[in-house]
């Protein structure tokens, strides 16, 4: 997991920390560790030296549809855990809104398409 940077952490917002995830999922602290090994989340290391999760991955009481593919894609496209959430939260007109918004509104598809054309 990599330090966030000022910029990124600010357009991220809302953190929440791994006990934090895991109370609003239900799940135990190492159920969510595994999600974040499995790299069906991400999570960086905010300036307070705090591991968290950005909260707009989190719709109440469950991972957003269609997020737990995504991070893969980035990463496998070379991206830091720190540059794919900069991706993920960084406003793009022909989306339109973030990918992060895409995927709450259930515009995966989409939203992981253009990660996959990253790659090329």
């Amino acid at each position: 997991m990599a330090q966030i940077d000022p910029p990124t952490d600010a357009i991220v917002g809302d953190w929440l920390t791994i006990p934090d995830v895991a109370d609003r999922l239900s799940l135990p602290a190492s159920r969510v560790k595994q999600l974040l090994r499995e790299r069906k989340l991400l999570a960086v290391q905010r300036p307070d030296g705090a591991f968290c999760v950005p909260a707009a991955f989190i719709d109440r009481d469950q991972v957003i549809r269609g997020l737990p593919g995504t991070p893969n894609l980035l990463l496998d496209c070379g991206f830091a855990d720190d540059e794919a959430l900069r991706w993920l939260f960084t406003a793009d007109e022909t989306l339109p809104g973030t990918p992060i918004q895409a995927l709450a509104e259930n515009r995966g598809t989409e939203v992981n398409r253009r990660a996959q054309a990253l790659a090329f």
